[in-house]
């Protein structure tokens, strides 16, 4: 079932866990396509959720949100936006969505800029690293993508989105925020 576009390109989240956007792309190594998912926090554009394998299914993509729950823990209301690819309209990932009552949306046909914040992370991850690599085999490619999100793209690399700081150190001064706020 495809959702309608609830996002509608309003890209900017007041907190963490309010809404996730995902995406799926492909790396090339020399034993074939390496298929990569992710969940990022629109809040502070931090990975939340990453799967990757050799096939691209719902599987893949059932991992990665899998993993961004066991992470985050859900928030009610949370929206997970992503294209109208079939894994995302497909009966296993929806009935996972409504188990944990995510409000699903998903781009309009056509409209490559309604999932711009998940397009422009996998731009920026080519750019930066996969493009560089002729990986051998994935479980390379696997690890210095793993290696790239977990140690410099969440905690050290600087978005003008977010106030040219790291997504970490942004959720960090958000909780630094809060916690004055309810110290007063």
């Amino acid at each position: 079932m495809i959702a309608p576009n609830h996002l509608d390109q309003h890209f900017t989240v007041e907190e963490p866990n309010k809404v996730w956007v995902s995406d799926i792309t492909y790396v090339a190594t020399q034993e074939g396509w390496l298929y990569v998912a992710v969940v990022l926090d629109l809040f502070s554009r931090k990975v939340v959720g990453l799967g990757m394998g050799k096939y691209l299914d719902t599987d893949l993509l059932v991992r990665a949100v899998k993993q961004a729950l066991w992470h985050r823990g859900l928030k009610d209301g949370l929206m997970h936006h992503s294209d109208r690819g079939c894994q995302y309209t497909s009966k296993s990932f929806q009935e996972l969505a409504c188990r944990h009552n995510m409000q699903l949306s998903m781009s309009a046909k056509g409209r490559c800029y309604d999932n711009a914040v998940a397009e422009s992370f996998f731009h920026t991850l080519k750019t930066e690293l996969t493009n560089f690599y002729n990986y051998r085999i994935r479980e390379e490619a696997e690890t210095s993508i793993f290696e790239y999100i977990e140690v410099f793209y969440n905690r050290q690399r600087m978005h003008s989105t977010i106030g040219y700081v790291s997504p970490v150190e942004f959720e960090e001064q958000w909780e630094g925020r809060l916690q004055d706020m309810k110290a007063c």
